[in-house]
């Protein structure tokens, strides 16, 4: 039986690039903000595709990486550059969004040092899942 996850989009991530993206798209990213939610709420099924990655599991706590294209936009998820960090807490049945971001968003060359540095920067209670 699959178990909808509730959704939460962390006051960090609202501040920063989500800005952006709603500044860029308007009302496409509303579009794209609930069907990113809905994946979110069924994580599972999100897991079996390409679309997310597992980058630590320890203590029924995930931290995953996954890719989004933002609606009406002709890239694929894979190709668009836009990118979610979530951690999913298998006990509480949540997901909560961390980071949301285009790769041009970061400045460095390596984008996943990056984003784990501004997650560890952001979220200090995370670091010993790294």
């Amino acid at each position: 039986m699959d178990v909808n996850y509730s959704v939460t989009i962390e006051s960090f991530a609202e501040s920063h690039y989500i800005k952006s993206f709603q500044k860029k798209y308007k009302g496409a990213w509303d579009i794209t903000r609930r069907a990113v939610v809905a994946e979110f709420e069924r994580i599972e099924m999100l897991l079996q595709t390409e679309k997310a990655e597992v980058i630590s599991n320890t203590d029924d706590i995930r931290i995953i990486k996954t890719k989004f294209k933002v609606a009406g936009t002709k890239e694929s998820a894979k190709t668009s550059g836009d990118r979610c960090i979530i951690l999913a807490d298998d006990k509480r049945r949540t997901v909560s969004v961390l980071l949301v971001y285009t790769k041009t968003d970061l400045p460095s060359t390596n984008e996943t040092a990056e984003w784990k540095n501004i997650i560890k920067d952001n979220y200090p209670e995370l670091k010993k899942y790294f």
